[in-house]
């Protein structure tokens, strides 16, 4: 006959006969199988009720702030259509569709997890951290280009994102053949009438924005300071700088190309202004505290103009037009400063250092020229006056 190991219900019942045999004291069966006299009591009054050994079950008998299946199906539907947000913005965008009686953010995660839609990965990169960011809306623009991918057409998307730096809204999201000027103007053109104009432009050294291949300010510089924008460039090896717009790439990526592989360029652009627009107006931002950019954002008051002005340079300078080549002559001394400011008239001031001279651009302090060796020392965009860097002229 096999051996049968006792069950922890066999033993309870072995104890309970023997205290019915009376032969042994209440206590010293109770320290024979280890028990308290409150449960061996407790154990006995069951045998006599006819309930059995069996533990009962430690579910509470009511629970009047379960979540409903219908509250629970939705929390289910929000993540499996964006699969990549996370508990807490799931609860806000429910409530900001009108939803009413949603669980605080713990229990929308429990759902989650219960259901499994929560990965590991996903709970390791959740930890939202803080930004810094300017005062009001239109100060400061960030703009970038981040990885082009591949469409299923064997063409590659070239994906432009410009993001203002204090609401986060995301005011471009186009989809590009290629990172030129010409292409990236429009989009530019199409943001400029649509929100106005921004303060400042912060981007990296790539195309278009970046050092041109023969040195010196790009056209896309010069264009912006003709509009009155100041760039601004990261340093080297610092994308963290850009860091919104560089968190709205990554986001667009994880929540929108992890899932589908659009078929052709125009299906691209198509997926980019959907996740615009869902970006937004929908998708909460834990460092706006779980509101949407849109609710933060308001156009710029500098509006775009097709036509530009003349610019008067004042008194107390000298003036010269850069040649073709993007040299200018001073003192019979050619200095290359950039082909794209061919043509375009500069203004030459001394500056308080001898034999320095300061080169200006409309409002912009363009580059510098140590005339003791007649070497071009800077060549760094700077407002004139209150640039929000140091001047050191």
């Amino acid at each position: 006959m096999p051996f049968v190991k006792e069950t922890v219900e066999m033993n309870r019942e072995k104890f309970v006969k023997e205290v019915l045999t009376k032969t042994k004291s209440f206590a010293s069966l109770c320290r024979k199988y280890n028990i308290s006299r409150p449960t061996g009591y407790l154990w006995l009054k069951r045998y006599q009720s006819g309930e059995g050994f069996t533990d009962r079950s430690h579910a509470p008998f009511r629970m009047p702030n379960k979540t409903s299946a219908d509250i629970e199906a939705l929390i289910i539907a929000a993540r499996r259509k964006e699969p990549a947000i996370g508990a807490a913005k799931i609860k806000r965008m429910l409530e900001n569709a009108g939803r009413t009686k949603i669980p605080c953010m713990s229990t929308v995660n429990a759902i989650l997890k219960r259901n499994n839609l929560i990965s590991r990965e996903a709970s390791m990169a959740a930890t939202p951290y803080k930004r810094f960011e300017k005062e009001a809306p239109n100060i400061m623009w960030q703009c970038d280009f981040k990885g082009h991918y591949g469409l299923l057409d064997g063409t590659r998307c070239h994906p432009l994102s410009v993001i203002d730096d204090h609401s986060r809204f995301c005011l471009c999201a186009d989809a590009k053949l290629n990172e030129r000027f010409d292409g990236v103007s429009i989009s530019f053109i199409n943001c400029f009438q649509h929100f106005g104009m921004p303060e400042i432009l912060l981007c990296d050294n790539g195309n278009p924005w970046g050092a041109s291949q023969s040195g010196g300010i790009t056209r896309f510089e010069v264009w912006l300071m003709e509009l009155g924008i100041l760039t601004i460039h990261i340093r080297v090896k610092h994308p963290q700088t850009q860091g919104k717009v560089e968190r709205f790439n990554g986001s667009f990526k994880k929540e929108r190309l992890k899932f589908y592989t659009p078929a052709n360029m125009s299906d691209a652009d198509k997926q980019r202004q959907e996740y615009r627009e869902f970006y937004n107006n929908e998708r909460p931002h834990h460092a706006l505290k779980l509101d949407t950019p849109t609710s933060h954002y308001k156009p710029s008051t500098r509006k775009y103009k097709t036509t530009i002005p003349e610019w008067d340079y004042g008194s107390g300078c000298e003036l010269r037009t850069i040649k073709k080549t993007g040299y200018l002559t001073y003192n019979g001394m050619g200095y290359f400063l950039s082909e794209s400011l061919g043509g375009k008239t500069i203004a030459i001031k001394p500056s308080s250092r001898d034999g320095v001279i300061n080169l200006f651009f409309r409002q912009f302090q363009i580059g510098k020229i140590n005339l003791s060796n007649n070497a071009v020392v800077s060549r760094t965009i700077r407002l004139a006056f209150d640039d929000p860097r140091s001047l050191n002229v």
